[in-house]
């Protein structure tokens, strides 16, 4: 099956700290941060393929409403 593209708006934002983020109004719970502001355009977009995906499969496991919280793991 091909692949149906589909354009979206990436709001980047440059933070204090020195690093990008990336968000969008047309993907929900897309929030990316990135080091350099390229890096925030290709995971931003990477990211949003990725959350679009998953809100598309009905066998995702997931069920996306106005909010969705998820646990994760991170490294400090």
């Amino acid at each position: 099956m091909e692949a149906m593209e589909r354009i979206i708006r990436l709001h980047i934002e440059k933070l204090p700290e020195g690093v990008y983020l990336a968000t969008s109004e047309d993907v929900q719970g897309l929030v990316t941060e990135a080091p350099s502001l390229q890096e925030a355009i290709e995971w931003g977009r990477e990211n949003a393929r990725l959350l679009l995906e998953l809100q598309g499969r009905k066998d995702a496991g997931l069920e996306f409403r106005e909010s969705l919280e998820v646990p994760v793991v991170i490294a400090a």
